[in-house]
């Protein structure tokens, strides 16, 4: 499928939302569709650390920040090998506030990023927790601070992408054709 992602320029997509909100499925899709790219999620890479990791919102909280960063420096880094190669990124992770985007932005720069929230609300991304194979199913329990944070951090950037009434692959079909438009931050 042609859309705006696949300019000859290659811009660099990233999706977040909460646990549930369907990041993988989606990113998984959207790169499926496009001609050339490499879907980047950042649990994969950060479940790279064999010895010694700590959870994003684990203890020490020093230990995890400092993880959390070279994570984000990791993801950024393979964005930009991909995307010199011509390939699209397409960028799968939680990306709770405007420090952490910036500092993507800064490290993917001067590609187009776009930034697109999936945000089917919290009762729908608890939901669709539940129906995960148990194997994938994320025990959470931060849904409210973790979306009231977002928004007060990113409300007025990107796009924010209601999918609570949309299919994994109409999201996917939605983003392809419109993030550049509605979701780019540079």
């Amino acid at each position: 499928m042609a859309g705006v992602l696949s300019a000859d320029v290659p811009g660099c997509l990233i999706v977040t939302g909460m646990p549930g909100a369907g990041k993988s499925t989606v990113t998984r899709l959207v790169a499926e569709r496009l001609p050339r790219s490499a879907r980047l999620d950042g649990d994969d890479l950060n479940r790279m650390i064999v010895r010694g990791r700590v959870w994003a919102l684990g203890e020490p909280g020093d230990e995890a920040r400092r993880q959390v960063e070279l994570c984000n420096r990791n993801l950024c880094g393979l964005a930009n090998n991909f995307a010199d190669a011509g390939f699209t990124p397409v960028i799968d992770w939680v990306i709770p506030s405007r420090e952490q985007l910036e500092f993507f932005v800064a490290l993917l720069g001067p590609r187009p990023v776009s930034f697109v929230v999936l945000a089917p609300g919290i009762e729908v991304c608890q939901y669709r927790n539940t129906i995960r194979d148990p194997r994938d199913q994320f025990t959470f329990d931060g849904y409210d601070a973790l979306d009231a944070d977002m928004k007060r951090e990113l409300g007025d950037v990107g796009w924010w992408f209601d999918t609570a009434a949309l299919s994994p692959d109409q999201t996917a079909d939605h983003i392809i054709r419109d993030a550049r438009r509605r979701a780019l931050v540079n």
